[in-house]
């Protein structure tokens, strides 16, 4: 073989290398990580009835019924789905709108990471993922949590 056939071969071999490692090094989305679809909604199914039966949050779903609770969760569920860089898509209202009007508190909201986290937790969600999930989460806040919460009547 010629030199210069050697090193097209070697050129080529490295390019592939690399790419491959590059490949595999890269980071798989949030979705996967978490254990995809079904490991979500097993995570939504466990911390939706304890903020559903929580003394400070239960004011929250008052009046709804079986079904407006399943579709909460649904959209719950494909919102982190979605959020998370899965294959859902999260058709229902904005956070502003959804929340809008509830007098959600600074205090509610921590209850409510606070029973997302125990799930977590129960499921034994690495810290990464986990801190992953919340920084997601976070962006939300500022829509869902009332600037005049506190003053509100409970």
């Amino acid at each position: 073989m010629n030199v210069t056939r050697i090193l097209s071969i070697l050129c080529c071999s490295f390019v592939l290398f690399c790419l491959t490692t590059a490949q595999e090094t890269k980071q798989k989305p949030l979705y996967q990580r978490l254990g995809g679809y079904d490991a979500i909604a097993a995570v939504v199914d466990d911390f939706i009835p304890k903020a559903v039966a929580d003394p400070q949050l239960g004011k929250f779903f008052a009046g709804h019924g079986d079904d407006s609770k399943k579709k909460v969760r649904q959209l719950v569920l494909d919102q982190l789905c979605e959020a998370t860089g899965g294959p859902c898509f999260y058709i229902g209202r904005s956070m502003k709108v959804a929340h809008g009007g509830l007098g959600i508190t600074e205090s509610d909201w921590t209850v409510f990471v606070n029973h997302l986290v125990a799930t977590l937790d129960k499921f034994k969600v690495a810290q990464k993922e986990k801190d992953e999930l919340l920084g997601v989460l976070t962006t939300l806040k500022a829509d869902i949590v009332s600037a005049q919460g506190a003053g509100m009547k409970k």
